[in-house]
């Protein structure tokens, strides 16, 4: 893959050209300069990383035709285009075609390395979900279900190989809504152990016979625990005593709360202590946001069954401007808002109670429910699965009229 911040420019002017790469330097991006479409079509590819900056008007081929060009390679890599006075019209003919900004000569460096900027982080994004995908696509169970390119992510997915070959016992821990369960499960799908049962439990409040029957429940596979330090006391010297003697079902612990050996049973704590996987925080690894918003909001449209809506580069970069305490159960939640058209909730949510933010989602799915099924009343509640008389309670309660969705 070629250089991130690499921008291929293209203008037969050689004076306007050694301009752009002095102005491209100074914001740290790598020009590659060309004069005109035959020699930069070499560089046009679908693995290209960086984006395009062309002038409209050049002898031969112009801008248009490598616009078009560009555009059958890859649509979606992004091509900036240069108009000089008078060429407006053209430029907005361009945008319709497909062009991803324009720009007009002279421009403020400020104002083409901000369009810039945000070329390059669209860019990013549609590169980072392609090479997830392929993964997906090829490999095991890290690739298909753990998210993200990032060095952090890459590092994740290892250590899980690494500890689903063994057959110890595994801490697995993370921030709340991380998806401690889920690498937890990921370890068992890469183990050998895959093609048995993989038992789930929640260790609060979690007595000696209901471990004991867990872990027959489990046997020959894994048993997963969920929120280990707050297992009773009486029940870690269980588990402890389990693990020391050896038993035919692996035990996947997990955590989003930081243990040590004062909360939890000190030769439990060390035990598991021993073989751990950390699941770093989406604050920690930003650059993943991009393509995980994109992830989710594509399970959310087949689950809605909406059409995707289009995500702009700007909500994005706000999207990776946020903290995202929640991590990706926030993410995920906020995907399906923003298809459920509420897009603005992503930034409201945290002022917003539990229930009204409940009541907003509830009834987005009512609207969407009555949309796919043409305003149909009776279809759309059987689809949601609710009593015709509470569907139409909950329709009354948010002032929802069915006939306003029949086309």
């Amino acid at each position: 893959m070629s250089n991130p911040k690499q921008i291929l420019l293209v203008d037969d002017d050689i004076a306007v050209r050694e301009a752009l790469v002095q102005t491209l330097d100074l914001a740290d991006l790598h020009a590659l300069p060309v004069g005109s479409f035959v020699a930069a079509k070499d560089c046009i590819t679908r693995d290209f990383a960086g984006v395009i900056l062309s002038d409209i008007r050049m002898p031969g081929r112009d801008g248009f035709h490598l616009l078009h060009y560009a555009r059958d390679v890859d649509p979606d890599l992004p091509v900036v285009l240069l108009t000089g006075e008078g060429d407006i019209p053209m430029a907005v003919t361009a945008m319709e075609q497909g062009a991803f900004d324009f720009l007009e000569k002279p421009c403020a460096p400020a104002d083409l390395i901000a369009v810039l900027s945000r070329a390059l982080a669209a860019r990013h994004a549609v590169l980072t979900l392609r090479a997830e995908r392929e993964l997906a696509e090829t490999g095991d169970a890290a690739a298909r279900l753990i998210f993200g390119t990032s060095d952090l992510v890459q590092a994740l997915r290892a250590r899980v190989r690494l500890l689903a070959q063994a057959e110890t016992a595994v801490l697995v821990s993370g921030p709340p809504g991380s998806g401690v369960p889920k690498v937890a499960e990921v370890i068992h799908l890469c183990s050998s152990r895959a093609s048995k049962a993989f038992e789930k439990r929640a260790a609060t409040g979690l007595d000696r016979f209901g471990l004991g029957k867990a872990l027959k429940a489990a046997a020959g596979g894994s048993l997963y625990l969920d929120e280990v330090g707050k297992m009773p006391a009486d029940t870690q010297i269980a588990l402890l005593e389990t693990l020391e003697a050896g038993s035919d079902t692996r035990v996947l612990a997990g955590s989003t709360a930081a243990l040590n050996e004062t909360t939890m049973n000190g030769d439990l704590f060390y035990r598991l202590q021993a073989t751990t996987v950390r699941i770093p925080a989406l604050s920690e690894r930003p650059e993943d946001i991009p393509a995980l918003f994109r992830r989710y909001v594509e399970q959310a449209s087949e689950q809605a069954g909406l059409a995707a809506p289009d995500i702009t580069p700007d909500h994005l970069s706000a999207l990776i401007a946020q903290d995202w305490p929640g991590n990706a159960r926030s993410l995920m939640s906020a995907a399906m808002r923003f298809v459920l058209g509420m897009p603005e909730d992503v930034f409201e949510a945290a002022d917003l109670g539990l229930a009204e933010q409940m009541a907003r989602v509830e009834r987005s799915l009512l609207i969407a429910a009555l949309g796919r099924q043409n305003g149909h009343a009776s279809r759309a509640a059987r689809a949601l699965k609710l009593p015709r008389k509470t569907f139409y309670d909950k329709l009354a309660k948010y002032g929802i009229q069915p006939e306003d969705f029949r086309r």
